[in-house]
């Protein structure tokens, strides 16, 4: 091959995003580093991010959150959630703050629990479900009291979730003023003798 060639194609190779296809863990499977919330509601149990009991009613909702935000990304987690009675629910917050001087957090969820899972919830911002799935499809992902995997892409101002690899949302936001970044975070809902795992989280961050 001409030598420049080699230079030239050396050089493309080394202008390619270094992010690109690389994936980094989100949690090291015995601490909560690089997450904050409250450490009386939420701690690492069998190697996975825990959270609530089922024989006893969370109080109100609570969200564990990463310490730093994301713009463009795939998240990939594994989740299970378990429950006895009440509003058994639980979500993954993305491009999300937490509201100042309360539990709450505001942004978008991908919601978990029966009858919500894989739609794509606006979380204490404008109180409303953004975009749902096809009953069909999710009864057919999803594996009840077991491991799932979630799969959460957010591209500008695109937002797709899938379940087991199955997709169920495929959003597109039309405000511009919604600010296409933000903190991660796992909630436990209130108001559910609920229990609530994650375990397996990993970002690739896109351009």
């Amino acid at each position: 091959m001409n030598p420049l060639k080699i230079c030239l194609l050396a050089m493309t190779t080394l202008a390619l995003p270094m992010w690109a296809g690389e994936s980094k863990s989100l949690f090291d499977g015995k601490t909560l580093n690089g997450w904050e919330g409250d450490l009386k509601v939420w701690s690492v149990q069998e190697g996975a991010i825990t959270a609530g009991r089922i024989d006893q009613r969370a109080q109100r909702n609570e969200f564990l959150a990463s310490t730093r935000s994301y713009t463009n990304f795939v998240l990939r987690l594994q989740f299970k959630i378990e429950g006895t009675e009440g509003f058994v629910n639980s979500g993954v917050q993305i491009r999300s703050e937490r509201i100042p001087n309360h539990h709450e957090m505001a942004g978008y969820q991908a919601d978990i629990g029966e009858g919500w899972y894989g739609a794509l919830y606006d979380e204490s911002r404008r109180n409303t479900i953004l975009a749902k799935p096809d009953p069909e499809t999710v009864k057919k992902a999803v594996k009840p009291g077991q491991w799932n995997q979630y799969e959460i892409r957010a591209t500008g101002n695109r937002v797709t979730l899938k379940i087991n690899g199955v997709q169920t949302v495929d959003y597109t936001e039309k405000d511009p003023k919604v600010v296409p970044h933000g903190k991660l975070a796992v909630q436990i809902h209130g108001d559910g003798k609920t229990r609530v795992q994650f375990k397996d989280l990993s970002i690739e961050e896109l351009p």
